[in-house]
């Protein structure tokens, strides 16, 4: 599995960063790649709280990428 962070800058200039596929992985940053960084963070909050509530989670390799 291979999460696609999506990246939009707002009008204040800060930067969102996305993760669609994984609910709740949504985060601010004052750079590019701050808001990566955020993301990629909170991305494997989400899973490791998955996994210890013995709920499934996708295949570790490969697992960021980001969209332009």
């Amino acid at each position: 599995m291979n999460f696609t962070i999506e990246i939009e800058q707002e009008d204040d200039g800060r930067i969102i960063a996305e993760i669609p596929d994984l609910p709740g992985v949504l985060v601010y940053g004052k750079s590019r790649d701050q808001a990566i960084a955020l993301a990629k963070a909170l991305a494997l909050r989400v899973l490791a709280d998955r996994l210890e509530h013995g709920e499934s989670v996708p295949e570790m390799a490969n697992v960021f990428s980001v969209a332009a």
